[in-house]
């Protein structure tokens, strides 16, 4: 085993892991967890809304 033997098993290695994380990144298992935190900053935006309105009226 040489140089060139270690660096194809580590593309291969490399290619296998990426198709894999793409496979988990885009299954509907993790679809509605990613639109939740993708949501997150608007939620911010809509608890500071309602405590500055809470605060006028007061």
């Amino acid at each position: 085993m040489d140089i060139n033997d270690l660096r194809g098993l580590s593309t291969a290695f490399l290619m296998i892991a990426f198709i894999g994380l793409c496979f988990w990144a885009y299954s509907k298992k993790r679809k509605h967890s990613f639109d939740e935190a993708a949501n997150l900053p608007f939620a911010d935006e809509e608890l500071n809304k309602r405590t500055q309105e809470d605060v006028k009226h007061d």
